[in-house]
């Protein structure tokens, strides 16, 4: 059992309360977030005394990687390992790889995004989603959130200055976990630390409606993105068990008060699975659901998994559905999906594991 406290569940406030004098805190934010440090001994501009007192109180490496695999588009998925022996996974996604100009020279660089756990297993239990299949252990801590984004940062070589998009679309329903997560954003946004600016954070909820209300009275600053599946609540029942206490009125309601950036959207996730959802009669109810909300929908295709009833749906469809909406003044999109031949569904590589466990593999 872990029993030192981890370093990165602190604010740099935190920290200037009881490590003196508050200029070390600083220096300490920058091994930590900049330098990439395992121990606290290679942060050499700190006296000896500090070096060894901050060790016997504080961890620096509260995950650690278990298994990585790699796509051939560029993502990677991580497994990692918590200090008890739960496991939680985080995703790397190359959006835009790195371009030169003809003359050799840098044209721009790479451009993430680190979709990130907020829980070890989930309660929501959707019916579509294999992290559901293991059951809610326990919230993480503010600092094994921000640990899997500094851990990526470290393994791909992603420079402090370089930005990175963060999702907390991970294992887990961030709003269920807000204190942590909503001190993770902070942290994430310190200037001195990793300086990823909440309109880079997005909070991806299933539609905990008071939550959302919550959330929003926090005025973080960050983007929200609602995990919506279904345009009438019979059908979002079937799918999202949570939907009997959080209907999609509420949802709607809590949206519609929610503080959004004049440059941004609400984002309005919509996994879309074979002769479920993916008709036009849909497309018709979610018009008219978000009619008075400046909104954009993310048409994500269903990614299977082994033993779902579940299909993935037909390219024509999704864009059907998309054309549909767009003509209509709707902002859509198709996500482009990732990690098709690693196990990229949220959940999947969690669960491999625990079966190789029990197997004794």
């Amino acid at each position: 059992m872990q029993e030192k406290k981890i370093i990165q569940d602190y604010t740099k406030e935190e920290l200037a309360d009881f490590i003196k004098p508050a200029f070390r805190v600083k220096q300490i934010y920058t091994w930590i977030y900049h330098k990439y440090v395992e121990s606290f001994e290679e942060m050499k501009n700190l006296p000896k005394e500090m070096r060894e007192q901050l060790d016997a109180e504080y961890t620096l490496t509260p995950l650690k990687t278990v298994m990585v695999q790699n796509s051939k588009d560029g993502s990677r998925k991580y497994l990692f390992e918590l200090h008890d022996g739960h496991t939680v996974e985080a995703v790397l996604l190359l959006m835009r790889e790195k371009e030169y100009h003809e003359d050799g020279s840098l044209k721009h660089h790479e451009r993430y995004t680190v979709c990130i756990s907020s829980q070890v297993g989930c309660k929501v239990g959707c019916a579509f989603c294999l992290t559901a299949k293991g059951g809610f252990m326990r919230d993480l801590t503010p600092g094994e959130i921000v640990e899997q984004v500094r851990l990526i940062k470290r393994d791909n070589d992603i420079d402090a200055n370089r930005r990175v998009n963060l999702v907390y679309m991970g294992m887990g329903e961030p709003l269920d976990n807000l204190p942590a997560v909503a001190k993770a954003v902070k942290i994430f946004a310190d200037p001195d630390g990793m300086a990823i600016s909440p309109n880079r954070q997005t909070i991806s909820t299933s539609g905990l409606s008071s939550k959302i209300e919550k959330l929003g009275k926090m005025d973080l600053g960050i983007n929200l993105a609602i995990s919506l599946h279904a345009v009438d609540d019979a059908l979002r029942q079937q799918l999202m068990p949570i939907n009997k206490a959080y209907n999609i009125k509420s949802i709607i309601d809590a949206v519609k008060n929610f503080p959004v950036n004049a440059r941004k959207r609400v984002m309005f996730e919509y996994l879309v699975i074979k002769d479920v959802n993916d008709d036009i009669e849909s497309a018709k109810k979610l018009i008219a659901l978000l009619e008075g909300i400046k909104a954009k929908v993310n048409l994500i295709y269903f990614n299977p998994y082994g033993g779902t009833e579940f299909k993935r749906p037909e390219e024509k469809d999704m864009v059907a559905f998309q054309e549909y909406l767009t003509k209509r003044g709707l902002l859509c999109t198709i996500r482009e999906s990732k990690g098709l031949d690693i196990s990229a569904a949220c959940g999947q590589l969690r669960e491999q594991e625990l079966e190789n466990n029990s197997k004794g593999e």
